[in-house]
């Protein structure tokens, strides 16, 4: 019952940001990962762990390579990745032209099902093996998701979207539809083997003041569950929320108002917050979703890391599908450090990884569960390959140390960066 892994090791403990770097990470050269029944068991020196294991115990060894968890993906929305790349649009034309016509079909089970097959196979071969997912209007989306979820035995979080306002007649829902349908997907899906729920307004401007109050009634009756929705994304986004809640202090105001703000509340993008927002954030325990590749894609603009970090607001990584280019959180790391280099701000490598991982592990309230290599953790993990191309083997022998490896990992790195992934201690990906 007994699965060793023997490498290059790093885990989380801390966030960078917030404690002196080196109480942040654990990192062993020649390192021992231990797990029984998909359960980490132990982490530490393969010199010190070895000779405490019986000799008939197989141990696989990575040898060029780094182990470490898997990647967690706070926002993407699995409908959208058959339009991924339509060009030439901002947000709010984009949902019209693109996002609405292509979210129709997920009436269809089957058709969902198709999608979310493909949709996690891409983000495993990607090294991620969390994510909270958007699904659409139709609760048939969520039964597709978490029927192939379920089967795949990941730890995925999705929810039926509410819209009832400002949307396509054949997207939209009532108030009361929307509740009573998120309300029997909680009690089919939530917390059923490794799958959670997630509360899912699309965002305020096609949600009325009614849904976003019926949905706080509903977080407030299931509070395990998630919150998932958008926040300050658009400027011109942002000028409409304001057309449509003048009474408002603001858009976060207006999921506060519906006591939509807690512990495990994530609002994807957040690129244009007041510091009163950031604060509002912060003291709720709320996260926030940075979407590097989606702001850029789209042109939304660049979010402010360190001002989040200032009111120690939880903030995390998503990809965004399809207005992010990439299911690879590496080459999403890539995009977030260009970001902030715009902004005149660094983004070290260790902040970045630990917000990929144990950052979003925090940022859905499953520290201990995900994220990083703690004991009674869940052993979801990836191998990166550090010679996956010709490229990054050249370049790799000139590192002198971890946090260079990182950096390159995350400057040229993609999906062919991933060697192996596992779920719960199996291989699902790679050699």
């Amino acid at each position: 019952m007994l699965k060793v892994f023997r490498g290059e090791l790093l885990h989380f403990l801390a966030d960078p940001a917030k404690v002196p770097l080196e109480e942040s990470y654990q990192y062993f050269e020649d390192g021992l990962l231990l797990i029984k029944n998909g359960i980490v068991e132990q982490v530490g020196d393969a010199a010190d762990l070895l000779p405490t294991l019986d000799e008939s115990v197989k141990v696989t060894h990575y040898r060029s390579g780094l182990i470490m968890p898997g990647f967690i993906d706070t926002h993407v929305h699995y409908p959208q990745t058959e339009m991924i790349a339509s060009y030439g649009e901002q947000l709010l034309e984009w949902l019209e032209n693109y996002t609405f016509p292509f979210e129709q079909q997920f009436s269809d089970f089957e058709h969902g099902k198709s999608v979310a097959e493909f949709f996690l196979t891409q983000l495993l071969a990607a090294g991620t093996t969390t994510a909270l997912v958007f699904g659409t209007v139709h609760k048939e989306s969520v039964d597709a998701f978490f029927t192939i979820a379920q089967q795949k035995k990941l730890r995925m979080i999705c929810g039926k979207v509410l819209m009832d306002q400002n949307c396509p007649d054949y997207l939209s829902d009532t108030a009361q539809s929307g509740y009573d349908e998120s309300k029997a997907l909680i009690e089919k899906w939530h917390n059923k083997d490794r799958l959670q729920y997630a509360i899912t307004p699309r965002f305020a401007p096609t949600c009325s003041k009614e849904q976003l109050d019926k949905a706080g009634q509903l977080l407030n009756e299931n509070p395990s569950v998630y919150l998932h929705t958008h926040l300050s994304e658009n400027q011109a986004e942002i000028a409409w929320v304001k057309e449509l809640y003048p009474e408002n202090d603001g858009y976060l105001d207006v999921y506060d108002k519906s006591k939509l703000l807690g512990r495990r509340s994530v609002f994807a993008h957040g690129v244009h917050l007041h510091d009163r927002e950031c604060q509002r954030l912060g003291e709720s325990h709320s996260a926030i979703a940075f979407c590097p590749s989606s702001n850029l894609f789209l042109g939304s603009g660049l979010f402010n890391l360190q001002q989040a970090q200032k009111f120690n607001v939880n903030v995390s990584y998503g990809t965004d599908i399809g207005a992010g280019t990439t299911f690879s959180m590496l080459s999403t790391l890539n995009e977030a450090y260009k970001t902030q280099q715009l902004r005149s701000e660094k983004l070290d490598p260790f902040q970045s990884f630990y917000l990929a991982t144990l950052g979003g592990a925090r940022a859905l309230d499953l520290e201990g569960v995900i994220g990083n290599f703690s004991q009674g953790a869940e052993a979801d993990f990836i191998v990166l390959d550090y010679n996956a191309t010709p490229l990054i083997e050249r370049r790799m022998r000139h590192c002198t140390n971890v946090s260079e490896k990182l950096f390159i990992l995350s400057m040229i790195g993609d999906e062919r960066h991933i060697k192996s992934t596992y779920i719960m201690g199996e291989k699902v990906v790679g050699l």
